[in-house]
């Protein structure tokens, strides 16, 4: 019997995600059809297309499953700790600095291994 039930789940999937991308279709196509209409009255429209479309998207089991890991997701960005502004600054600084002696560093290799190179060639 769930069997059947998931089967029947799965078909009004299908069903809404066909719906969803025959939205967007019909948002973009009426989007190049109206183009010689206000600019503004058309993004309205495919906001509100895009908006629906959105809706019957979310009404899916993966379009349910993406909405729980965005908020899980937001949640778990309000734990994160950032840094303080002097705590950047000095990451930044020290950051520059060994970049400024790697190349200083790779800088005095290449000139060396052009030298000796040179001498083989000539």
């Amino acid at each position: 019997m769930s069997e059947k039930i998931d089967d029947e789940g799965r078909n009004q999937d299908w069903i809404k995600w066909i719906a969803a991308a025959a939205l967007v279709v019909a948002g973009v196509y009426s989007n190049s059809y109206f183009s010689s209409e206000s600019l503004l009255l058309r993004t309205i429209g495919l906001i509100l297309v895009a908006g629906i479309a959105g809706w019957v998207a979310a009404q899916t089991e993966k379009g349910s499953a993406f909405i729980d890991l965005c908020l899980e997701a937001r949640v778990e960005i309000r734990k994160v700790v950032w840094p303080s502004r002097q705590e950047t600054t000095q990451t930044t600084i020290v950051v520059l600095i060994v970049i400024f002696i790697v190349a200083i560093i790779l800088w005095l290799l290449d000139s060396m291994l052009n030298g000796i190179i040179s001498s083989f060639i000539t």
